[in-house]
């Protein structure tokens, strides 16, 4: 009964929401015939009750425009170039522009939309061409389709590593580290001419064991049993993917929430101090974050309940007891790609020392093809957005890239 719950107070919700928005027009076009300017407290009190709830389409990406490394400006042109019916390929490239390293950037599966990445390729789109894994809500997916997993999330690495063709890079950000390693090491056994040329993992749980965080440690102190029994919920049947078991997306975004309370609460008192003051650019950036991280996507029980059980509580790639489609994952196959991990000083979602564990994993891999870079001053979300991340950890993952 958790999503339907859930469902009748969105319901109700956007009731409230559009009283609000129908009475703010109001009050507008009355002040604009009085000639009286709009009361900013008003203004700010009605943005704030546009994020009373959570929004389950994915924005934008709006990447209109990419600057290149000699600050020339180009159009970028997007279009998805190939798709499943779980994932589609979404292509970033500055037009007029040819040559230049392709990168597939493998957006994480966490309640989130590929479009909180939207950072990320913007700064990539400098000095690379762009593909991007924009996962579906699986709500939208018919049960029909099929099952999704961990082994279906690897195999959608390898597939579009292959449509992409020889050459490219492969970039995995948070969550999908794990399953970025298992592709590589899959397509290394398999000798395949399109395995990726360099690997970047940032911020990801390869050794969960290591400086647990507070998320490690939620994923511990129950036993799976209760994962499954108190977080699993089923699609109503009024949208496309009616009957899917599913882990909801609003209950993966209230669980990150919950865990810094103040500070969103802050951030909402800022948005609401800087609208009134007339600090609307400062305003607006707060607004366009929350905007972004309010648009959430549910994600498959199948896939959730493995991560659980193999990347938080079992460990097991660290182990070597990970497998695809039945068969031992063995990381030591990795030999071609160069190496490069990323991890943020500050990160209170993937501790310290858990994405450094690929570099002893891939044992194959020689030292000089191995680095590791350690940000300063970032949690989680800075390793891939924001202003270290464009100028202190980025030139580290070009250098990286162009090196190869």
């Amino acid at each position: 009964m958790i999503y339907q719950s859930y469902q009748r107070y969105t319901n109700w919700v956007d009731s409230v929401r559009q009283f609000s928005d129908v009475t703010q027009k109001y009050s507008r076009s009355w002040l604009d015939q009085t000639g009286v300017k709009s009361i900013p407290h008003l203004d700010a009190h009605y943005e704030q009750l546009t994020f009373l709830r959570f929004s389950h389409t994915r924005p934008d990406f709006k990447i209109n425009v990419a600057t290149d490394a000699s600050g020339v400006e180009h159009e970028v042109i997007e279009r998805r170039v190939h798709a499943s019916a779980f994932c589609g390929l979404q292509h970033f490239k500055k037009r007029g522009v040819e040559g230049e390293p392709k990168i597939l950037l493998v957006a994480p599966m966490s309640g989130h939309f590929a479009t909180l990445l939207a950072g990320t390729v913007r700064t990539l789109l400098q000095d690379h061409e762009v593909y991007l894994t924009d996962w579906f809500n699986i709500r939208d997916v018919a049960p029909e389709c099929g099952t999704f997993d961990l082994d279906a999330y690897a195999t959608h690495i390898v597939e579009f590593m292959r449509w992409i063709g020889p050459g490219a890079h492969l970039m995995g950000v948070c969550q999908p580290t794990v399953a970025c390693l298992v592709a590589a090491a899959v397509m290394a056994e398999d000798k395949d001419p399109c395995q990726p040329l360099s690997l970047t993992l940032m911020a990801g749980p390869v050794d969960a064991r290591i400086n647990p965080t507070k998320v490690n440690e939620l994923a511990t102190e129950k036993p799976f049993e209760w994962f499954e029994k108190k977080l699993i919920s089923t699609v109503p049947q009024h949208f496309a993917g009616g009957g899917r078991r599913v882990y909801p997306g609003f209950l993966q975004l209230t669980a990150f929430m919950s865990m810094n309370t103040k500070r969103h609460a802050e951030s909402f008192k800022n948005m609401y101090a800087y609208r009134v003051s007339g600090q609307d650019a400062r305003a607006d950036v707060i607004r366009d974050f929350y905007e972004e991280y309010f648009a959430i996507m549910d994600l498959s029980a199948d896939f959730y309940l493995e991560t659980i059980k193999k990347v938080f509580q079992e460990y097991d790639l660290p182990r070597g007891l990970m497998t695809y489609k039945g068969c031992p994952i063995n990381l030591a196959a990795i030999r071609k790609p160069f190496l490069l991990t990323v991890e943020g000083e500050r990160d209170d979602i993937c501790g310290i020392g858990q994405t450094l564990a690929a570099q002893d994993l891939c044992s194959g891999l020689p030292g000089w093809k191995k680095s590791h870079h350690l940000q300063a001053g970032v949690g989680h979300y800075g390793v891939f957005n924001g202003k270290k991340w464009e100028s202190q950890i980025y030139p580290v993952v070009r250098n990286h890239i162009q090196s190869v």
